[in-house]
């Protein structure tokens, strides 16, 4: 932002990430300060991500703020959470460098467009997604470096998990002002208690077996825990539990655990798997729940080589098909954290500062993924 207040615009992306062990609620539902820490693995932003625009200028009246093509409220708590809190940090930032400086740019309101490349009810933590790229891009126009996973957490708590690519993990911290509930990327000296320390080990021993075991004891545990509430909390359908069943039922016929599932707060399932794996799971997915004839793609995403299953592995798992169970698969893999993107033909905002025209009529169910049933 230059010192005489004229418009400039920035344009960053963020990524979806996916908890392993999982975090399991608030214990202070202002700061949004988790009652235990949590891992998670950052997926790659070629098949899943958000971009935001944010143009700040003199001319601008008021802040505003467009998702997915469409103007929402910007006084939404967290929101204004995010705004004051990055307001609050270039102050500081300028009247340490300068007591004297004038801050006029620093009121001048903002602009902010944000759209998502996947349906953004699908489970794939687009909150998560949205806040980190909204707070990473807002950093990027004011000026602001810095430790941002603290921020961004008072948006949308595991937002901080996606300011940062790999494995990261969010440290529940013990201050009440929550400035030591922050993430960071996954590191060997990091000690915090339970399952935690033993998923930290298995990532660091490249141990896919253990990793994949407590990902699925997390993930049962979580979703038990919400049907042991009353009234109960009920995320899994059908397709949900048909899922579970064959990947217990696909790993007993290998005498391994090639394959996990994991469930956030919703009924799509989430699969880690190795490279190797892949096609042999995804047809064993085609069989057992058929697609949709004409219903689009069933794989998106990056490609899979195609493979035989034996005979032996369908009458292993045994299930019965579900046709259309499932309406297409994103394939994708771990990846980096938010990206500055520096092209300015790809800013979501036009030097008038509204949405361009291509933004306005974007649809997430129609871009890089169809429209949602339970993909997973």
């Amino acid at each position: 932002m230059t010192e005489d207040g004229m418009e400039k615009t920035y344009t960053c992306t963020a990524p979806v990430n996916i908890a392993v062990i999982k975090y399991w609620g608030k214990r202070d539902e202002d700061l949004i300060l988790p009652i235990n820490s949590s891992l998670s693995v950052t997926l790659h932003q070629d098949q899943l991500k958000t971009t935001t625009t944010v143009a700040i200028g003199n001319s601008f009246q008021e802040d505003r703020i467009w998702l997915n093509g469409k103007e929402e409220d910007i006084s939404h708590p967290r929101l204004q959470s995010c705004l004051r809190e990055i307001r609050r940090l270039a102050r500081k930032r300028r009247n340490d460098a300068d007591p004297g400086v004038d801050s006029t740019g620093l009121t001048h309101k903002v602009h902010i467009c944000s759209i998502n490349n996947f349906p953004t009810a699908a489970g794939l933590a687009s909150s998560a997604a949205g806040f980190a790229c909204l707070v990473y891009t807002l950093a990027q126009a004011f000026g602001v470096e810095g430790e941002l996973s603290v921020v961004a957490r008072q948006g949308s708590g595991s937002a901080c998990r996606s300011m940062y690519g790999g494995f990261v993990q969010w440290l529940m911290g013990h201050q009440s002002d929550g400035k030591d509930s922050l993430a960071q990327q996954h590191r060997a000296e990091s000690v915090v208690p339970g399952r935690m320390v033993e998923m930290i080990k298995a990532v660091h021993s490249k141990d896919f077996t253990e990793f994949a075991e407590l990902t699925m004891k997390d993930s049962n545990q979580f979703h038990a825990t919400c049907l042991d509430t009353y009234p109960p909390i009920i995320y899994l359908n059908r397709v949900s539990h048909q899922v579970i069943n064959l990947v217990h039922r696909y790993n007993h016929h290998y005498g391994e655990t090639r394959v996990a599932y994991t469930f956030d707060a919703g009924p799509n399932a989430v699969i880690f798997t190795l490279e190797q794996h892949i096609p042999d799971f995804i047809q064993a997915v085609r069989h057992f729940f058929p697609p949709e004839t004409n219903g689009g793609e069933f794989i998106k995403g990056l490609p899979v080589p195609h493979a035989d299953l034996s005979e032996e592995l369908k009458i292993a798992i045994g299930l019965e098909p579900m046709p259309k169970g499932i309406s297409y698969i994103i394939s994708t893999k771990p990846g980096p954290g938010p990206c500055v993107v520096r092209d300015p033909t790809q800013h979501l905002l036009g030097p008038d500062g509204l949405p361009k025209n291509t933004v306005r009529h974007h649809s997430p169910e129609t871009d890089t993924v169809a429209k949602h049933k339970n993909g997973y």
